[in-house]
């Protein structure tokens, strides 16, 4: 019995006793010192705690700029392959889709590997990997006979390791003893947003003061962030997902109707992202006049921001904020946004639409997480997995949705970002149907 309790039992037997009333006053002045006492001894234990897992945090926000770089350096770099090795703009097309299936294979397979490895191994071999693909990017096209095959060769080292981070980094923070998870996973995950930001605007800017003609540093210099990121994840402090060490299979996970909701919200909420994010350079160009190369850029960077903004937003704030209730709402203000972009007359109407999309879109891949994870306390690294599959392949069909639409309208972009408006509003009820789950659990 602890001591704060000892003197609680001993305060109420006095009281009981003649003369109790002062007694019970000496003996209370005692217990507000005892509670003060505790109260500070369990500040120090969680600043204590705090301090111990801050560098896996550092590990886990490298991980995911790591992920950012894999996924947005090479983008920026297919005009100079189309020229320099004279690649067709087919072919270019295919690196992304490369990368999307390889992470969106790794996924599925990632949860059986994890568990016979350890996080820590995986982590490693994930920070290991990004790194040698983004190396391999500066150098296997100039060192094999078909360029082409260099290039494909480190998008797909870097893609499985990408795919790792992305299954991993999540579950590894969900692991440590902090308080309000549900915040701290919304700010690890505005990480992805800001180095989506900081991969665009410093590589324009490297491109500006040395030339595309020395692009091949470029990947060298992005690689020393996994490749230092490996000491964080060799030595800083993982813990154990479940305590007893078992975890559900896929089969009795997709038994569940809470998880099932939230693959549904997902893939809806992947594809309203993607679809949006996508196209957002194409109303940036028509609202503000810019070229496109300079509309490629800006557009990028405003949806990530805004994002991130939203992340960081119920990261200072989620204690004060109901998380379905908050995602609920966002996932509203997204439809509003999608109807918005594809039925105003006004380009600046359409462009403040897609900023606001990505503020919207910010919460729901960390905030299902952090429902799933509390809900779901052995889902384990095969909800994790599934849940950044679904992501994945939401991604992957939401924007080829939309732009098979578009087409067979006639190329009309408002006509497919219309139907792509459906995304949201699945969004909608998927969030609806967890609250409504999440309540019943709580009452029943």
């Amino acid at each position: 019995m602890s001591r704060l309790s000892r003197n609680i039992i001993s305060l109420r037997f006095i009281r009981m006793r003649p003369y109790g009333r002062v007694l019970s006053c000496y003996n209370s002045r005692k217990l507000t010192e005892t509670i003060v006492r505790e109260i500070c001894s369990l500040e120090r234990l969680t600043m204590r705690k705090s301090n111990k897992y801050s560098r896996t945090l550092t590990a886990c926000y490298l991980a995911f700029i790591t992920q950012a770089i894999t996924a947005n350096l090479a983008p920026l770099l297919f005009l100079r392959f189309h020229t320099e090795f004279g690649i067709s703009l087919g072919k270019i097309a295919l690196i992304p889709i490369v990368f999307f299936v390889t992470q969106i294979t790794v996924d599925v397979i990632c949860a059986g590997l994890i568990r016979n490895i350890g996080y820590r191994a995986g982590a490693v071999l994930s920070e290991t990997l990004a790194g040698l693909g983004l190396v391999g990017l500066a150098f296997l096209p100039f060192m094999l006979p078909d360029p082409f095959a260099g290039i494909i060769i480190s998008t797909v080292v870097y893609a499985v390791g990408s795919g790792l981070i992305e299954v991993l980094a999540s579950p590894i923070v969900e692991a440590c003893p902090f308080e309000n998870k549900a915040s701290v996973m919304s700010i690890l995950h505005s990480f992805y947003c800001w180095g989506c930001v900081g991969v665009i605007l410093l590589s324009t800017a490297f491109f500006s003061v040395f030339g595309l003609d020395h692009w091949r540093w470029l990947p060298c210099v992005w690689a020393l962030i996994p490749l230092i990121n490996i000491i964080n994840f060799a030595v800083c402090p993982i813990e154990s997902l479940t305590e007893d060490g078992k975890e559900m299979g896929a089969k009795e996970l997709f038994r569940t109707p809470l998880f099932f909701l939230g693959i549904i919200l997902m893939i809806c909420a992947g594809s309203s992202e993607i679809a949006m994010a996508q196209w957002f350079s194409a109303f940036a160009e028509s609202a503000i006049g810019l070229p496109k190369t300079t509309g490629d850029l800006v557009g990028p960077c405003l949806f990530a921001v805004a994002m991130g903004i939203s992340r960081v937003i119920y990261g200072k704030f989620g204690k004060k904020m109901e998380l379905t209730s908050f995602m609920l709402g966002s996932g509203i203000l997204c439809l509003a946004c999608y109807l918005a972009a594809s039925l105003s007359g006004s380009p600046v109407i359409c462009l403040i639409g897609c900023v606001i999309c990505g503020f919207s879109v910010g919460i729901m891949w960390p905030g299902t997480i952090s429902i799933l994870s509390k809900s779901l306390p052995a889902g384990g690294t095969a909800m994790f997995a599934l849940l950044a599959m679904a992501g994945d392949v939401g991604g992957a069909a939401g924007p080829g949705i939309v732009g098979f639409i578009a087409q067979i309208n006639n190329d009309d972009l408002k006509k497919g970002m219309l139907a792509g408006a459906i995304f949201p509003l699945i969004l909608i009820l998927s969030v609806a149907g967890i609250k409504l789950k999440t309540r019943r659990d709580r009452n029943g």
